[in-house]
C-alpha cells in the first residue's frame, strides 16, 4: 500500500527522480619492504596455530530454515490441514484470521479466527469498489463542469463569475489525461474558449461542496503527513493533490529560476535559490501553510532542471488555481481572484470533462493500490446517483454497512470503516465479511469489473513479484493489504479441479514477512487444491 494531509510544521520534499548513493572509496598505497623477512631453517619446524573457543564459536552458523512450499491437497479435510499446518509454521507472534470457501459448491473449507476484527489495510478497497460499483453502475463518469454565472457579451466578455464545480473525479491525473500534471485544467480551458468567453470580468469561484469540507480521514496518523500516499482529498483534486516543484540554473550568480507543475494561482513561491559554478544541487523545496511553497539553495549553472514534488496543503483552491492558469494561458483574462463557494442555481453549464468509466477507474485503484482514488470513489458511492448525500466518510460508512447487511449478509459489527483507503488505523474487518463480499460480488450485474480490477499473481502490478512459478500464476486475482502492521491477500483462485474459491487472509502483527511467506505459500495451495 505499497501504501496525506501535511501538518502546518515545514516538510522537506523528495526527490521525484532516482536518488544515487555515492559509496566512498578509499585507496590505501603500500610499501614495499626493503628487508626479506628471515628464511626458516630446516630444523624449524612451525607448530599449528591453536584456535580460540571465541573463533570457534563464531563460526557455527544459524540453520538455513527452507522457504514454505505449498502443498498439492486432495480432498476438503487434506486442504484444510494443509492450510492450517502452513498458517502456524512461520509468524513467531501476531493474529491472524482466515476463511476459504468454494464459490462453485458453497462450502467452507478451511476457517482460522474467521470473525476477528482486524486491520485490513488496503484490502479496504475491495468494499469500496464494490459499493462504488453498486451504487454507480461500471459505466459511471464524473463530470468536473464549468458553469456561469452572468451573461457573455458579443465580444466574448463575461459579465460576473466563472463557476468550477467538482465532482470527485480521480481522473484529473496525467495517469488518464496525456499532457502533464495540468493537461485536465487545459483541456477545460481550451473548452471554455471554444464556448466564445474571452474576458471574465469576475472571479473564479471553486465549487467542492458536493464532499465534506475535510480532507483527512479520522485515523490516519500525523506521520503519514506529506506523503505523496496519504494526500488530502476534496471534491476537486487534480494530479492526486501533488505540485512538482521544477529548478533550473539562471545566469551564473543570479537567481534560479522556479516553476510549478501544474501552473497554479493557488500557491505562491518565495525563491532564495542561488546559481553557482558547477554542476551540483543543494536544493530544499517545501510548503508552509495551505498556499506558500518555499525553495532555497544553490543549483549549478550546467545542472539539469532539478524536480521535487509536494502535497498540497488545499486541493480545492490548488484545483481552481490551475484552471484560472490555464485560462490566461489561453489568452482568456480573469479579472477577480479565486473564491471558494457554491454553484448559483440555475447557472448555464458552459463545458465539461468527463471521467473514464467508473469500471476503469476501480481497475487502476485495486490494482496500483491508490489511496487518493479510494477516497473519492468512497465519498462518491455515498452521494449516489442522485447527489442528495453529501459525501462524507460517515455517510458512505452507512452505506456501506447497510449493503453488508442487506445485500451481502455480513452481520452488523462485522465491518468498521473510518477511510476507504484502509490507511485508517481504526478500520476493522473480519475474514468472513471479506469472503462474503466476494461470493456477493463474484455473482452481482458488476462482477465482471470488480474480477477484472484485482492485481494477478506472478504476472500483473502488486503481485508480480508473488507466487510466481507455482499454480497460482496467472490464476490467483486478490487485492494485497501491507503497512508496518498488517499483511493481507483477499481474491479468487481456481482449484485444480475447477472449482473457483474465495479466500481473505489477514495477519496483524510485526512478523510481516513470515506471514508473506506464509501467504505466498497458502495461495498456491489453494490453486493445487482437487477433490472429487
Amino acid at each position: 500500500m505499497k501504501t496525506c494531509g501535511l501538518a502546518l510544521a515545514a516538510m522537506v520534499a523528495v526527490p521525484t527522480a532516482p536518488c544515487i548513493s555515492y559509496a566512498a572509496v578509499v585507496t590505501t598505497s603500500v610499501q614495499q619492504a626493503r628487508k626479506r623477512p628471515p628464511a626458516r631453517t630446516p630444523s624449524t619446524k612451525k607448530k599449528p596455530a591453536k584456535r580460540s573457543t571465541r573463533a570457534t564459536k563464531a563460526r557455527v552458523r544459524t540453520p538455513v530454515v527452507p522457504v514454505l512450499r505449498y502443498t498439492t491437497p486432495r480432498g476438503a479435510s487434506a486442504l484444510a490441514s494443509d492450510l492450517g499446518t502452513l498458517l502456524g509454521s512461520r509468524t513467531k507472534n501476531g493474529d491472524w484470521g482466515a476463511m476459504v470457501v468454494s464459490i462453485t459448491r458453497g462450502d467452507t473449507l478451511f476457517a482460522q479466527g474467521p470473525g476477528a476484527k482486524l486491520v485490513p489495510a488496503s484490502t479496504m478497497k475491495l468494499f469500496t469498489a464494490a459499493i462504488a460499483l453498486e451504487k454507480l453502475g461500471p459505466e459511471h463518469t464524473f463530470s468536473t463542469d464549468v458553469l456561469r454565472d452572468g451573461t457573455i457579451d458579443p465580444d466574448g466578455t463575461l459579465k460576473g463569475n466563472l463557476v468550477l464545480r467538482g465532482d470527485g473525479d480521480p481522473s484529473l491525473s496525467p495517469r488518464f489525461v496525456r499532457g502533464g500534471p495540468g493537461a485536465s485544467m487545459t483541456l477545460l480551458a481550451q473548452f471554455v474558449a471554444g464556448a466564445g468567453i474571452k474576458r471574465v470580468t469576475g472571479d473564479i469561484i471553486a465549487d467542492a461542496s458536493g464532499f465534506e469540507s475535510r480532507r483527512i480521514p479520522e485515523g490516519w496518523l500525523t506521520r503519514y503527513a506529506g506523503a505523496g500516499y496519504a494526500a488530502p482529498f476534496s471534491a476537486l483534486s487534480l494530479n492526486e493533490n501533488i505540485v512538482i516543484v521544477g529548478i533550473a540554473p539562471g545566469g551564473s550568480g543570479g537567481a534560479a529560476n522556479v516553476f510549478l507543475e501544474p501552473a497554479t494561482e493557488g500557491l505562491t513561491i518565495t525563491n532564495t535559490v542561488r546559481t553557482v559554478a558547477g554542476g551540483g544541487t543543494r536544493i530544499s523545496a517545501r510548503r508552509i501553510g495551505d498556499d506558500r511553497v518555499v525553495v532555497s539553495g544553490t543549483i549549478g549553472a550546467r545542472a539539469g532542471t532539478a524536480r521535487y514534488q509536494l502535497v498540497v496543503g488545499d486541493p480545492v483552491t490548488f484545483t481552481a488555481g490551475a484552471f484560472k492558469s490555464a485560462l490566461e494561458a489561453q489568452g482568456i483574462t480573469v479579472a477577480g481572484d479565486i473564491k471558494v463557494g457554491r454553484t448559483p442555481q440555475n447557472a448555464p453549464l458552459v463545458t465539461s470533462l468527463p471521467s473514464p468509466p467508473l469500471a476503469r477507474l476501480v481497475s487502476v485503484m485495486n490494482r496500483e493500490s491508490i489511496n487518493i482514488f479510494a477516497e473519492l470513489l468512497f465519498r462518491n458511492a455515498a452521494r449516489g446517483l442522485d447527489h442528495k448525500t453529501v459525501g462524507s466518510a460517515e455517510n458512505a460508512a452507512q452505506t456501506l454497512q447497510q449493503f453488508l447487511t442487506k445485500e451481502v449478509g455480513a452481520s452488523a459489527d462485522a465491518v468498521s470503516a473510518t477511510d476507504g483507503s484502509g490507511l485508517s488505523v481504526l478500520d476493522r474487518v473480519t475474514p468472513r465479511a471479506l469472503v462474503q463480499l466476494l461470493g456477493h460480488a463474484h455473482h452481482a450485474p458488476w462482477g465482471s469489473a470488480f474480477h477484472a480490477s484485482l492485481p494477478v499473481a506472478g504476472e500483473s502490478e502488486l503481485l508480480r513479484n508473488r507466487m510466481r512459478a507455482t499454480p497460482a500464476q496467472g490464476n490467483l486475482h486478490a487485492k494485497t493489504g501491507t503497512t508496518n502492521d498488517v499483511i493481507g491477500l483477499s481474491g479468487y483462485v481456481t482449484a485444480e479441479n475447477g472449482e473457483i474459491l474465495a479466500f481473505a487472509f489477514l495477519y496483524n502483527g510485526r512478523d510481516r514477512w513470515h506471514a508473506r511467506e506464509t501467504i505466498d505459500a497458502m495461495g498456491p495451495t489453494l490453486a493445487a487444491f482437487s477433490r472429487d
